[in-house]
C-alpha cells in the first residue's frame, strides 16, 4: 500500500483536523507488516487529498487484479476498514467493502511529468 504524503496530503495546512502520523502508524499497525505501507511523497491527485493506493498480492496480479486507489481517507473508521481488507487478501483476493466503495477512485491518467509536482497541479 502507498500512502500520499508530503505535498498536500499528509499535512495541517491542508487537513489541520487529522493526525496524519496517526494515520500512517494506524494502517502500519493495522495490516501487520510495516514495509506493507510505504509513504510516497506526492501521487499527482492533490485535490482527492488524502489519498492511498493498495496493491494486490502477487498471486492476485497475476490472477488480473491492479491497484485500486482510494481517496479522501480522512477518518480512522476508514482507515480501519482499508486495514482489514487488506488482511483479508485486498485487491483480487477478498471483496471490496461496501464501506470503501464511497473512496475509490479511477487511477490517474498522467501525461509527461512536468517539474517536482508533475502533471495535474
Amino acid at each position: 500500500m502507498t500512502l500520499c504524503r508530503g505535498c498536500c496530503c499528509g499535512t495541517a495546512r491542508k487537513h489541520p483536523q487529522v493526525d496524519h502520523d496517526g494515520q500512517l502508524d494506524q494502517l502500519r499497525h493495522g495490516v501487520g507488516a510495516a514495509d506493507r505501507v510505504r509513504r510516497s511523497e506526492c501521487l499527482n491527485v492533490c485535490d482527492r487529498s488524502n489519498v492511498l493506493v493498495v496493491q494486490p498480492t502477487p498471486a492476485a496480479r497475476r490472477a488480473g487484479a491492479r491497484p485500486v486507489w482510494l481517496a479522501e481517507v480522512l477518518d480512522p473508521v476508514v482507515l480501519a476498514a482499508v486495514a482489514d481488507w487488506v488482511r483479508a487478501g485486498g485487491p483480487g483476493a477478498a471483496p471490496l467493502p461496501p464501506s470503501l466503495r464511497p473512496h475509490v477512485m479511477p487511477a490517474p491518467r498522467w501525461g509527461p511529468l512536468r517539474g517536482r509536482g508533475g502533471a495535474g497541479r
